[in-house]
C-alpha cells in the first residue's frame, strides 16, 4: 500500500485494547504527511487569495468580501466544529498578508 492510500484507523476501545508500536508508528508517519500536505496547500491557498485580493483593488474593489468570508467561517464551523471559525479566521488573515510572509514561500 503507498502512502497516499488511506488505511483505516483503529479507535482503541480502552486500556485493554491498545495501539500496537507499530500503529502507532504508521499513524504518525501519516500525520506528518498529512501536515505537510496542509501546509503545502495553506501557502497556495493565501497565495491565490492575495491575487484576488490585488486584482480586486486594482480594479477598484475591496480587497475583501465579507459575505464570502462569512461563508467560509461557517463551512469550517460546520464541518470542523467550534474550533472551524479560528481556523478559517486564520487562513483568512493569511490571504489577506496579516499573519508574516507565508503567502510569499
Amino acid at each position: 500500500m503507498s502512502e497516499e492510500q488511506l488505511f483505516e484507523i483503529r479507535m482503541p476501545s480502552g486500556t485493554d485494547d491498545p495501539l500496537s508500536d507499530a500503529e502507532i508508528q504508521r499513524y504518525r508517519k501519516e500525520i506528518d504527511r498529512l501536515d505537510r500536505e496542509i501546509l503545502d496547500a495553506v501557502k497556495r491557498r493565501a497565495l491565490i487569495s492575495k491575487a484576488i485580493g490585488q486584482t480586486r483593488m486594482g480594479s477598484g474593489g475591496t480587497r475583501l468580501v465579507h459575505t464570502r468570508e462569512v461563508a467560509i467561517i461557517n463551512q469550517f464551523r460546520k464541518e470542523i466544529g467550534e474550533e472551524g471559525p479560528v481556523l478559517a479566521g486564520l487562513l483568512l488573515r493569511m490571504g489577506r498578508g496579516k499573519l508574516g510572509n507565508a503567502s510569499q514561500q
